[in-house]
């Protein structure tokens, strides 16, 4: 196990909160747009976007607990996460009704995104804490490595 493993534990988490971030900016960004897309003749409006985030190495707990009790220096307790894809949620779109609106339908109505400006500040609020805990680990792991480094004066 190499001193830097807590610490590019960490990173990979903030790179990933940090990417997460993003797309709910971007989601936040679009929740009012009718014209994101134009499929088949027609526009459609702005699909929420949603990360995907899986561990770098899929082992059971079962193997990480063996590999952290082992003396092996070629053992690895947790290799940190990686984001696997970027999803569009399949929720349908809201109907609005506003006859003035230029894209709206027959009927009046007019087909808005499925963004839901709560759900993006809960989970904005989310990744913002992971976000911050994972600094917090980085800092922690810097501290007892520059302590280390102090026994040796």
């Amino acid at each position: 196990m190499s001193i830097f493993n807590s610490l590019n534990t960490s990173a990979s988490a903030l790179t990933s909160q940090r990417l997460r971030m993003d797309v709910i900016s971007a989601n936040m960004a679009n929740a009012e747009s009718t014209r994101a897309r134009f499929v088949n003749g027609e526009w459609q409006p702005y699909r929420r976007k949603m990360v995907v985030m899986q561990p770098n190495e899929k082992q059971p707990f079962a193997a990480h607990l063996h590999n952290a009790m082992s003396q092996s220096s070629h053992s690895s307790v947790g290799n940190g996460v990686k984001v696997s894809a970027i999803v569009e949620d399949q929720t349908p779109f809201k109907l609005v009704y506003n006859p003035e609106h230029p894209d709206a339908n027959e009927e009046g109505y007019v087909q808005m995104s499925n963004v839901d400006p709560l759900r993006e500040m809960v989970d904005l609020m989310s990744a913002t804490r992971s976000y911050e805990a994972n600094v917090t680990t980085l800092n922690a792991s810097k501290n007892m490595l520059m302590k280390a480094l102090e026994i040796g004066r």
